[in-house]
């Protein structure tokens, strides 16, 4: 007598869950690393910022004594 085997096809339901869940976790670490990086460059934009303008306005003061 022959034996049947079945041969599975696709993905299982569990599986596909575990995926998704995975992604969800890995998206949400990434979204929380991104805002973290923001704040960072917009703080080194903004003391960037701060010391040009301190400079130049030295240089105005040495401009304005000459």
């Amino acid at each position: 007598m022959k034996k049947i085997q079945k041969t599975k096809k696709g993905f299982t339901l569990v599986e596909m869950v575990l995926v998704i869940a995975i992604i969800v976790i890995l998206a949400a670490v990434l979204a929380l690393s991104i805002g973290t990086y923001i704040g960072r460059a917009k703080k080194a934009a903004s003391s960037v910022s701060l010391h040009n303008w301190s400079v130049s306005k030295a240089v105005s003061e040495i401009d304005a004594q000459l």
